[in-house]
C-alpha cells in the first residue's frame, strides 16, 4: 500500500494541510501493516455543522486487507485531528488483533 490508497471524505470543510495531515498520520502510524493494507477509507465528519459541540467531530477508517473482511473503527472527539488518533488508535489494535489470529494459525 501507499499513500495513493488512502481515499478521504469530507462532511467537513477540508483543506489541503488537513488532507497531508491525515494521510501523514495514517502513513506512520499504520506503516507495518502496509503489505496487509490495500486500500484505506477515510470519512470525517462534523456531527452538529457550524454548532460547536463536545466530541461532535467524528472519523470513521476503514481498512480493506487482502483475501479478508474490511475492518473499520469509529472515534468521536472534540476535533478533527483528535478523533484521526483515536480512530487509528482502535484500527491499531483491531489489525494486531486480525492479523495475530491468522499468525497463529
Amino acid at each position: 500500500m501507499g499513500l495513493s490508497n488512502i481515499y478521504i471524505w469530507y462532511n467537513i470543510t477540508g483543506t489541503e494541510g488537513l488532507s497531508n495531515f491525515v494521510e501523514n498520520t495514517i502513513a506512520v502510524t499504520l506503516k507495518r501493516f502496509y503489505e496487509q493494507i490495500t486500500r484505506i477509507e477515510v470519512h470525517l465528519t462534523d456531527e452538529n455543522g457550524h454548532k460547536s459541540g463536545i466530541n461532535d467531530k467524528r472519523c470513521v477508517l476503514e481498512a480493506r486487507l487482502e483475501g479478508m473482511q474490511p475492518i473499520a473503527v469509529t472515534a468521536h472527539n472534540d476535533t478533527i485531528q483528535a478523533a484521526l488518533k483515536s480512530a487509528l488508535d482502535k484500527l491499531k489494535s483491531a489489525l494486531d488483533t486480525s492479523l495475530g489470529r491468522l499468525q497463529n494459525h
